[in-house]
């Protein structure tokens, strides 16, 4: 299929509930989704906004060949927050948590990607987050009945099989006319040409998936946009569904995502809110209604908020854009910290301003500053807004954020330069961290890749990259991007271990805060601490039913008395479909060099080359006792005394 096509109908539609705006849900409901194919947006100068390099494309990469296995949660994470925290288009992994909760209703992902179908069906999920696996799989292939039997249980519990729920196809068509409830989850980068370019959302496919969905959707079904849109979207989609069915009625809602890349599956599990926007009509609020209810199933009512349609379209991008503003204030403030020379310590004034109630201690993390797919295109597209409006100090303040964000990505490659005499030549450069943030294998504008661009013009010997969730080609492909020319490009290494990025390098640029980079003390204390104290079942518990929030807790418990951790505790799982004997996803992961395996920064200190800097552009590693080693480092913030 060419691009245009995929392009067409890529997005996601959500549960099909019922056609008459009811509010039961036998098991015949079902839900459709469109889904992102992943086709790459071209690249461009930004024309309104110097400063930037071009549009992220907002579509996941379409392989995750190099990411870590994923792994139940068992073990206590150390707390830390990371400073980069986006949001993310829906692009699965609602539609699976859907599916997980709610058995009695049939999910439909469709997208016309052959490739990417395939991979939702296979053992190798096209996107990397943790937990992801085991929820496609319960709703996707169904459960076996399972038998637990536990200490602190008087018996022995039966927990019944479930039916698979979830269906991953390219019947986009088939799925849109019996869906109930039909999500739009679509591409929508920022515009490359054209009136707005640089800072306007495309939303071409929006609109052309939205033709597809009135073409075919039953009478009395709702619509949903999960895109990031600009505010009048749903109004647009309302337009096209009148155009080709003037005598039918079709409620339209607007249910962002607000989802953390890296933690998808626990922020959908444990929502602070789900945001709901409908027209305020009778049909509208009824609508709404409908999709609240599939949302309770797991979600407790009093987070479920229900607004304006516009209301709600706005509020993403406004989330999406404070907590950038937030990264990039703290960062503004690490700037001073680094130059005032008395010892100002960043983390110390995040310390002292997060204990504020008003503020609160989330992004307020100073690092290298903040990439991906979302903060930097809602930004560009709220500020297009205001612009508009004639609210040009309004849009003015919003741009600023990505001013601050690109200077203190420009001061860390200017620092490395610096303190390294001033020249990189006859130098290797370690870089360790691709991704935009730890916990994903989501390479789009990282942040890294603008620094490696600045380093590569210095024309170094090397920069070696290493990182422990991306793949090789995917680190390659976005490298590309950035118009290094050849000879610069000859000097990047992709590297399969952290000790072949840091052998004989001059310096160390730590650029995601993956924690295997922190050392092996503070890997192998995550490792051993304790599992986390699980949930008690109701006194009352059957075996007759358990829902999944139920079974969840059964497993804590079981995780508990395990001698060996597993991330199928109570054995219920079908086996994963097998694999063809020339499967390159097996390969890469059978040849990988235990990516998960922490920093030795002890044998790291005798493989790097004087002056054995370390550039810690993510505040992770203890600046003492590396210093200890032998190592010069310097971190985000950290004034010299």
């Amino acid at each position: 299929m060419d691009n245009s096509r995929h392009n067409q109908h890529s997005g996601s539609a959500a549960p099909s509930m019922r056609g008459h705006l009811g509010r039961s849900f036998p098991s015949s409901h079902s839900l459709a989704s469109i889904v992102s194919p992943g086709a790459s947006t071209p690249n461009s100068a930004w024309s309104a906004n110097e400063w930037h390099r071009g549009s992220p494309n907002t579509t996941p990469p379409s392989s995750g060949l190099a990411s870590p296995d994923l792994k139940a949660k068992l073990l206590a994470e150390d707390g830390s927050i990371s400073p980069i925290e986006e949001s993310l288009d829906s692009r699965g992994p609602t539609a699976a948590v859907i599916a997980y909760h709610n058995p009695q209703i049939l999910v439909n992902v469709v997208d016309l990607n052959e490739q990417r179908v395939a991979a939702w069906n296979s053992a190798h999920l096209p996107i990397h987050e943790e937990g992801l696996l085991k929820v496609v799989r319960i709703a996707r292939d169904g459960t076996l009945d399972a038998t637990v039997s536990l200490s602190r249980l008087a018996r022995p519990l039966e927990v019944k099989a479930r039916q698979p729920n979830l269906v991953f196809s390219t019947k986009v068509v088939e799925s849109i006319a019996e869906a109930d409830i039909i999500f739009i989850c679509v591409n929508t980068p920022t515009k490359t040409q054209g009136l707005g370019a640089g800072s306007m959302a495309d939303v071409s496919a929006v609109e052309s998936a939205s033709r597809t969905v009135a073409k075919h959707a039953k009478t009395g079904a709702i619509i949903v946009e999960k895109s990031t849109v600009p505010c009048g979207t749903a109004r647009m989609i309302q337009d096209i569904l009148r155009h080709y069915r003037p005598d039918t009625n079709f409620e339209v809602l607007s249910n962002p995502e607000f989802l953390a890349e890296g933690t998808a599956v626990e922020n959908l599990m444990h929502p602070d809110r789900i945001l709901i926007g409908s027209a305020r009509s009778l049909p509208g609020l009824q609508a709404a209604a409908v999709l609240k209810d599939v949302y309770a199933a797991w979600v407790p009512t009093a987070r479920i908020v229900t607004v304006n349609t516009f209301s709600s379209e706005l509020a993403k991008l406004v989330a999406n854009t404070m907590l950038a503003q937030r990264i990039s204030s703290i960062n503004a403030v690490s700037a001073m910290c680094e130059e005032i020379g008395l010892g100002a310590d960043v983390d110390d004034v995040s310390l002292a301003i997060g204990k504020d109630g008003r503020l609160g201690p989330k992004f307020l993390q100073a690092g290298v500053g903040f990439g991906g797919s979302c903060f930097e295109k809602d930004i560009l597209n709220l500020a297009y807004l205001a612009r508009e409006l004639h609210l040009d100090v309004v849009a003015d303040y919003w741009l600023a954020i990505l001013r601050v964000n690109e200077d203190q990505r420009q001061r860390f490659a200017r620092n490395v330069v610096r303190e390294l005499n001033g020249s990189l030549r006859g130098k290797k450069i370690g870089v360790l961290g691709f991704a935009f943030k730890d916990g994903t294998n989501d390479t789009r504008n990282s942040i890294a890749v603008h620094i490696i661009k600045d380093l590569a013009s210095e024309m170094p010997q090397e920069i070696a990259i290493f990182d422990p969730g991306c793949a090789a080609d995917e680190i390659l492909e976005e490298i590309q991007k950035i118009g290094l020319n050849q000879a610069q490009l000859d000097r990047v290494k992709i590297c399969s271990s952290w000790r072949d990025c840091v052998q004989d390098a001059s310096a160390v640029c730590i650029l995601t805060q993956w924690k295997q980079f922190r050392g092996q003390e503070l890997g192998n204390a995550a490792a051993k601490s304790p599992k986390p104290t699980g949930h008690g079942l109701a006194a009352h518990a059957h075996d007759s039913f358990f829902s999944e929030t139920g079974i969840m807790g059964l497993e804590k418990l079981s995780w508990q008395e395990a001698t060996t951790p597993s991330d199928d505790p109570l054995g219920r799982l079908k086996p994963l479909p097998p694999c063809p004997t020339d499967c390159s996803r097996c390969g890469v992961h059978q040849n990988q060099v235990q990516v998960d395996e922490a920093m030795d920064w002890v044998e790291a200190a005798g493989m790097m080359q004087e002056p054995r800097w370390i550039f810690d552009g993510r505040n992770i590693v203890n600046q003492v006792e590396l210093q200890s080693l032998g190592f010069r480092v310097r971190g985000i913030g950290k004034g010299i005394q």
